[in-house]
């Protein structure tokens, strides 16, 4: 079982946005020869006639990668949890040698997962939801997506368009947001460890997770407020009023802007985030011709190197 961490967490990973301003060592630009292993890796897929994603690892070669590849598990596990890697030539690529490249890299990292029933690894995020049907997935809309977390080790976003306005994305330490609620607001501490019903969370019905767990001295997170809030009403038992006052703060505290870290992604840029340490969010935005929707492909992953869970805080990692 997960204990309740009773001492401020002191790690890298409990940045503030606020400490990080000025601060860019949390971008990487691929090199020259990275992008020229990459594109040797994706000619050698379409010569043999193969598309995403319908190839492996082996098929995927990526020539001097081994050391980026190392750095981007490290920091994302013993770090601060993110990075933002930026020249994935998406500008020159087809969509069927972005979506290769992409998930080639995503084999290298980590293991791709289940993104959904229908067993899709690569998310297309777009508008293309009812934002009225309580069923439809948040990424799926324009609106404003609130700060949350993905059910897997590592969430990675490619930029391949902006929208006409909006749709910046933004980042929150889970680690400094516990830090804020134990100096702040310890009575809730207790209760955040308790088990919440989520909704899609990889089964039919709503499946019991707490939101806070601090297990083998490391603090995880599982947390998106709407498919809690979907996850009670299905199963017929309301959140309660101090359940609710619970994820006031968490939702009030994230948006500290001196907690929160900001970006645009552009085209190319790649975001990756470890789901047990990172909150991440964006601003609802605005499209104009259908055919320059904004665009972005999410992969989810199961890494080696991630942190051991509690046995009440099971691993999810995309959908069976």
């Amino acid at each position: 079982m997960g204990c309740i961490h009773k001492q401020e967490i002191n790690i890298a990973a409990s940045w503030r946005g606020a400490d990080l301003v000025g601060d860019q060592s949390w971008v990487v630009d691929f090199t020259d020869a990275e992008i020229a292993a990459l594109d040797q890796a994706v000619a050698a897929v379409m010569a043999r006639g193969l598309r995403f994603p319908d190839f492996g690892k082996d098929d995927f070669p990526l020539s001097g990668w081994d050391d980026r590849l190392w750095s981007f598990a490290d920091e994302l596990e013993n770090g601060r949890g993110f990075l933002l890697a930026r020249g994935l030539p998406v500008d020159r690529y087809s969509d069927a040698e972005i979506e290769i490249a992409y998930y080639g890299i995503g084999l290298h990292l980590g293991q791709p997962v289940r993104q959904n029933p229908r067993g899709d690894l690569l998310g297309v995020v777009m508008n293309v939801g009812d934002p009225n049907d309580k069923n439809t997935r948040v990424y799926q809309t324009n609106q404003y997506l609130p700060y949350h977390t993905d059910p897997s080790d590592v969430v990675g976003l490619l930029c391949v368009r902006k929208a006409k306005q909006g749709g910046e994305s933004s980042l929150v330490s889970i680690a400094a947001l516990y830090n804020r609620l134990l100096r702040d607001h310890p009575e809730y501490l207790g209760l955040l460890h308790r088990p919440f019903y989520y909704a899609h969370l990889g089964g039919d019905l709503p499946t019991l997770s707490p939101l806070l767990s601090f297990f083998d001295g490391k603090l995880a997170c599982r947390y998106l407020r709407h498919y809690i809030e979907l996850g009670h009403e299905v199963m017929g038992a309301p959140l309660s009023q101090v359940e609710i006052e619970a994820l006031d703060i968490i939702d009030s505290i994230t948006h500290d802007p001196a907690m929160r870290l900001d970006m645009m992604l552009e085209p190319g840029d790649i975001q990756f985030a470890n789901n047990y340490m990172v909150m991440h969010s964006r601003t609802s935005f605005v499209d104009d011709d259908p055919a320059r929707h904004r665009k972005k492909l999410r992969l989810w992953l199961k890494m080696d190197n991630a942190r051991r869970l509690a046995p009440d805080f099971p691993g999810r990692n995309g959908f069976d």
